[in-house]
């Protein structure tokens, strides 16, 4: 493909800044394409997901038309992905489990995973959401000293560095369509200027658009929420009521079916608009590994941990290199590409500081 040299504004400063040019680079697709189908049940890890509930993923994120007919199809999605419908199965949580494949722990198998690192750079993607925690800055700050580490995450850049304040780290918000590097405090950094990447940056007056429009189609409708996270939409509905979800349902077919170069994808108790182009957590992974000078490398070892649907895309990224592992953070069985599973936050904590630790040992060990 073609070099790019895209030059995109920094929202904050007003100055526009240039994306990092990557000579042949194939992250880069030369046409709009309809993002592929969810990964199959050969992904390695848990698998509990019926079938049904899979085909109601996949109709939610192709399809936009229908009337009626789709919006019960998008009401039956939104109940299969939520985490309460989850645990009010009829099943006994034994019978639940016997039908699970438990992925091994991370925390249990970090020996294991230290060794097939040995040798290797490791770099670190973080998930924020339901992966990290507002008292875990510090144990980010430390790990960022130790490895090339980036939070990737749903939300809007600014928001999550808002959150996180750590200015050595790299940040991709809106699912890996917002790119910035660290500007300055990392000594991963190449070049002069901070890595930057907007590939759908075209799009951003149409999601101000959409986003105006579904403020005023649910603004009747009690506990909803729409987020605009600068290269997507999210409308939340974890507060609304069940018996209202089509009321939800009915306001995001109505506007998405103006733009038919919107697509609409689903998280947890949360839709999403999103643009067509094919981008992804998964090309984000890809696209820092690429500006860190790892794109062709064997002795990388880059470490996802997430516990979203939308990380998936990233642990399949892994998979299919061979390089690296994903890590699951849940409670309960997923269709996942993840090789290991951390249960909650405070895992993922006891995790990264085991890391830290490491390397610093390592790092002693060297110098005797």
């Amino acid at each position: 493909m073609t070099n790019q040299n895209v030059v995109v504004p920094d929202t904050k400063s007003g100055i526009s800044l240039p994306m990092v040019r990557l000579s042949g680079s194939s992250i880069f697709p030369a046409t709009a394409q309809k993002p592929p189908t969810a990964p199959g049940t050969g992904g390695g890890g848990c698998i509990s997901l019926s079938a049904k509930k899979k085909l109601l993923l996949e109709n939610l994120e192709i399809n936009g038309g229908g009337g009626a007919a789709k919006i019960n199809s998008w009401v039956d999605s939104m109940r299969a992905s939520s985490p309460t419908h989850m645990k009010s199965s009829s099943q006994s949580l034994s019978e639940q489990h016997q039908q699970q494949i438990t992925l091994p722990s991370a925390l249990d198998n970090f020996d294991q995973i230290m060794e097939a690192s040995r040798g290797k750079q490791i770099v670190m993607f973080l998930d924020y959401d339901g992966t990290l925690s507002p008292i875990m800055r510090t144990t980010v700050r430390r790990l960022a000293t130790c490895f090339p580490t980036a939070i990737v995450s749903g939300r809007c850049r600014d928001k999550v560095y808002k959150f996180v304040r750590l200015a050595e780290l790299y940040y991709a918000g809106s699912h890996g369509m917002d790119i910035k590097g660290p500007e300055k405090g990392s000594k991963y950094t190449k070049g002069t200027e901070p890595v930057i990447c907007q590939p759908a940056s075209e799009f951003l007056p149409m999601i101000d658009e959409v986003f105006k429009e579904l403020v005023a189609k649910t603004k009747l409708t009690p506990g909803a929420k729409v987020e605009n996270n600068k290269f997507c939409v999210s409308v939340h509905f974890r507060c609304v009521e069940e018996k209202k979800w089509s009321e939800v349902a009915e306001a995001v077919k109505s506007v998405l079916n103006k733009y038919p170069k919107l697509r609409l994808s689903q998280g947890r108790k949360v839709l999403e608009i999103r643009p067509t182009i094919k981008w992804d957590k998964g090309k984000a992974l890809e696209f820092l590994l690429e500006s860190l000078g790892f794109a062709n490398c064997t002795d990388v070892f880059p470490i996802y941990i997430g516990d979203d649907r939308t990380d998936e895309d990233a642990f399949k990224v892994l998979k299919e290199r061979e390089q690296g592992f994903g890590i699951l953070v849940s409670k309960v069985a997923k269709d996942t590409n993840a090789s290991y599973s951390l249960q909650e936050p405070t895992q993922v904590m006891d995790f990264l500081q085991r890391l830290v630790d490491w390397k610093k040992l390592a790092f002693q060990e060297s110098r005797m």
